[in-house]
């Protein structure tokens, strides 16, 4: 009788032991999962914040923001040599001038003097509605990241 109450004893000490490593490995399994799905949703975010780093170091981006803040082309450079001599001549940067507004064109036959005729809707924007200045989609910046 002592025997196989020790069988009995050794079998079920090994079952609930088998239940308590399935339900650890279970548990880090679904820690794998969520750790997994918060990668993709960071790689996402930081695919994301490259698009817009990449956006605002775009070339024509920065000179659009150069010319907003109202710094100029520089002119030719002026070099110091290692002996102190300076190889060339320092001259202010001057604004290139700024590009003539297009006329309109004449107004179709049969339209109203009173009406204007290159008039923008209202909900529209003037930077919008100007030709000089092409509409050009800002990417939103994430403040604090």
């Amino acid at each position: 009788m002592p025997f196989v109450l020790l069988v009995v004893a050794l079998l079920g000490g090994g079952l609930i032991s088998l239940l308590l490593l399935n339900s650890a490995l279970n548990e880090g399994s679904f820690q794998l999962s969520k750790l997994r799905k918060e990668t993709t949703a960071l790689t996402d975010e930081e695919q994301a914040l490259q698009r817009d780093v990449d956006a605002y170091s775009a070339p024509d981006a920065l000179q659009r923001r150069a010319h907003e803040l109202g710094l100029v082309p520089g002119g030719s450079p002026v070099f110091i040599g290692p002996d102190g001599k300076v190889e060339g001549s320092a001259a202010p940067a001057e604004a290139p001038p700024s590009p003539t507004p297009t006329p309109a064109p004449p107004a179709a036959q049969g339209a109203s003097p009173a009406a204007p005729a290159a008039s923008p809707p209202a909900s529209q924007s003037p930077a919008a509605a100007s030709p000089a200045q092409p509409s050009r989609q800002q990417p939103t910046p994430n403040p604090g990241r």
